[in-house]
């Protein structure tokens, strides 16, 4: 039998760059998380002794943790060795309302994403999103519902200005110019500017609807933190 030292020693390493979407107990001591990955989509990974008090692995394996991850390919699933994390996204941490955000989006991802897919795009989505629920210039629910839309537009999904609101009439035809524009802006800007915007609260409610409305089609799979942000800010 392949010991642990003699398989960690003959594995190749590779680093990536990524984020925990969740992390959970295995065992005793060890954890398994699922990371988000710049270089090979989402993958899960064991983190052996994480759990441990001293261990150098017990802050790097916690949701939110993005930066690099050196890791080897194990007999059945890739194996975490180290760290070195740049944003810990703290602030998210602090706000229960902004940690229910954060952990919606972490869930879409974990939803959305696969092993081996290029997931670069979605990487950078879910990153800018949640510094902009750090930095609260935007409002939380509006923040949520752009993360929705440019998920649905990378997944090569949004059907456009066609929609239904909450009458079940065609809303298209009401949108207000600044929706449209705003619109515009959250289905084809480049990412690094996604959220460098601001609206009216009339605008910012239509763009709710539009979102919801689509979301609504598209997100299908039950959301267990999307339950509790709806029960929180009820």
């Amino acid at each position: 039998m392949t010991s642990a030292r003699s398989e960690r020693e003959s594995a190749p390493y590779r680093e990536v760059t990524g984020i925990v979407l969740k992390s959970a107990p295995i065992g005793e001591m060890d954890r398994r998380v699922v990371l988000l990955t710049k270089e090979l989509g989402k993958i899960s990974a064991f983190a052996r002794g994480a759990r441990r008090p001293n261990s150098p692995l017990v802050g790097v394996t916690a949701a939110f943790a993005f930066g690099k991850f050196r890791i080897y390919a194990g007999k059945s699933a890739y194996v975490l060795t180290e760290a070195q994390i740049d944003h810990f996204f703290a602030p998210l941490s602090r706000d229960m309302e902004k940690a229910c955000y954060g952990s919606y989006f972490l869930e879409v991802m974990d939803y959305l994403t696969r092993e081996n897919n290029d997931e670069a795009m979605l990487l950078l989505l879910l990153y800018l999103s949640l510094r902009a629920l750090e930095n609260g210039r935007l409002p939380n629910a509006l923040i949520r519902r752009v993360f929705e839309l440019r998920c649905i537009v990378e997944e090569g999904e949004f059907a456009g200005l066609s929609y239904r609101n909450g009458s079940g009439e065609d809303g298209a035809s009401q949108l207000l110019p600044g929706t449209v524009r705003a619109l515009e802006h959250i289905t084809k800007s480049p990412l690094s500017h996604l959220y460098g915007f601001e609206v009216s609260e009339e605008v910012s409610a239509q763009l709710k609807e539009v979102a919801s409305d689509a979301a609504r089609k598209y997100f299908t799979h039950p959301f267990t933190s999307l339950a509790v942000l709806e029960a929180l800010t009820a």
